[in-house]
């Protein structure tokens, strides 16, 4: 089994990914309910962005962080399970991890409350560059790169 602390901010992301998606539904659901433009028990086909436009702006960013959370989080997931196989999962590269689980996780928060967009956009760059600080160190041990 692989011990390495980089497995913390993994799992962590994980269940903050389900919280958003039970924060998604506690809103969307009661909106879509009291929709006259929505007959959810007739509907057919579509997607969740099919209801933009229809409900409200602020019920919809739960969903729209929901889909972001499968997006870029996808990348870190991987280079977080290559540093643990690689034995490098410890240390700086779990302290990074969990910086970039919290910048997201902020991210979240604004996006699903105030979305105020230039905020998003910092939180969304600093996230960056802290995965691609992982990725270089990932990169480093695979490719037996010595500097």
């Amino acid at each position: 089994m692989i011990h390495a602390q980089i497995l913390q901010p993994v799992v962590a992301l994980t269940i903050w990914t389900m919280v958003m998606w039970a924060w998604m539904y506690v809103t969307r659901i009661p909106a879509m309910t009291k929709s006259p433009d929505i007959d959810a028990k007739n509907m057919t086909g579509g997607t969740g962005k099919d209801l933009d436009g229809v409900l409200p702006a602020h019920i919809q960013w739960k969903a729209h962080n929901y889909n972001h959370l499968h997006e870029q989080p996808t990348i870190f997931y991987a280079v977080a399970l290559v540093l643990a196989m690689v034995g490098q999962g410890d240390g700086m590269n779990a302290l990074l991890a969990w910086i970039y689980v919290g910048l997201r996780v902020m991210h979240s928060l604004v996006q699903a409350t105030a979305n105020k967009v230039m905020v998003r956009f910092m939180l969304f760059l600093l996230s960056g560059i802290v995965l691609i600080a992982l990725i270089l160190h990932a990169s480093i041990t695979v490719f037996d790169i010595h500097m």
